[in-house]
């Protein structure tokens, strides 16, 4: 697999404090990325400077070729990058089926646009976005009747929607259910391969389910990479996590 993102030498501060600093890091094409670390370790900053939330002080951010920290948000946006931030955005008065067509609709490119008919090709493609994230029986439900797990699978089918290439996602599993969070595990297996995604997450035990590598964060920047046993055993790692319950509970 090729290198679908690639951030060197990353680095951003917020008032004096270094959020990142010198961060250096590559996702293959195809990817399920996820970001660990501790609070403050710059992982949510990271997502930040990917989607052009934030700008780097220094450094480059590519993504196919196209540098990313010469553009504005919409144009990354555009450029095929997706963001699932922790509190979930959708349309909560619309239903399901409503949510997804707004998103399907809002594919970036005015030719995608107009050629889209929901009457038509639309509903069929609706119903396979429906079944993909496991939401097939509540199409005609209001969003706001889903629960707090469903609410979550919405937002990235919507994104799944829009056709976008990369995926950040920001701890989507925070406030979810056990089996909530195994449906999400394999909603992920489902979208990997056909999407790259970047998952910050603190959960540990979803993070082994999911993740193809494991990047460790501290202080700002990359401590080490690998899958989860190769992190759990880097003598960085257990240094900097020793006496905190260990990277478990990173």
């Amino acid at each position: 697999m090729t290198t679908h993102l690639d951030l060197r030498d990353i680095s951003v501060s917020f008032n004096g404090f270094k959020a990142l600093n010198g961060l250096n890091l590559s996702v293959r094409k195809g990817e399920l990325r996820c970001l660990i670390g501790p609070n403050g370790a710059g992982k949510t900053t990271a997502l930040d400077i990917i989607c052009g939330k934030v700008k780097p002080s220094t450094g480059a951010v590519t993504f196919d070729g196209t540098a990313l920290q010469d553009l504005e948000e919409h144009e990354i946006a555009r450029a095929g990058v997706g963001r699932k931030f922790q509190v979930p955005s959708v349309f909560r008065d619309l239903t399901v089926a409503e949510n997804l067509e707004v998103a399907r609709a809002r594919r970036p490119g005015v030719w995608a646009n107009l050629r889209w008919d929901v009457r038509r090709a639309g509903r069929a493609d609706i119903e396979r976005l429906a079944e993909l994230i496991g939401l097939t029986e509540h199409l005609e439900r209001p969003a706001a009747y889903l629960s707090h797990g469903q609410t979550q699978w919405l937002e990235i089918g919507m994104l799944v929607a829009q056709d976008v290439e990369l995926i950040l996602m920001d701890e989507p599993t925070a406030g979810m259910t056990a089996q909530e969070t195994r449906k999400t595990a394999e909603l992920f297996e489902r979208l990997r391969g056909k999407h790259t995604l970047i998952v910050v997450e603190h959960d540990m035990g979803f993070v082994k389910a999911i993740g193809d590598i494991i990047s460790v964060m501290h202080m700002g920047q990359l401590l080490a990479e690998g899958t989860a046993a190769e992190v759990e055993a880097h003598p960085e790692v257990r240094r900097a996590y020793l006496g905190s319950g260990g990277i478990t509970n990173a």
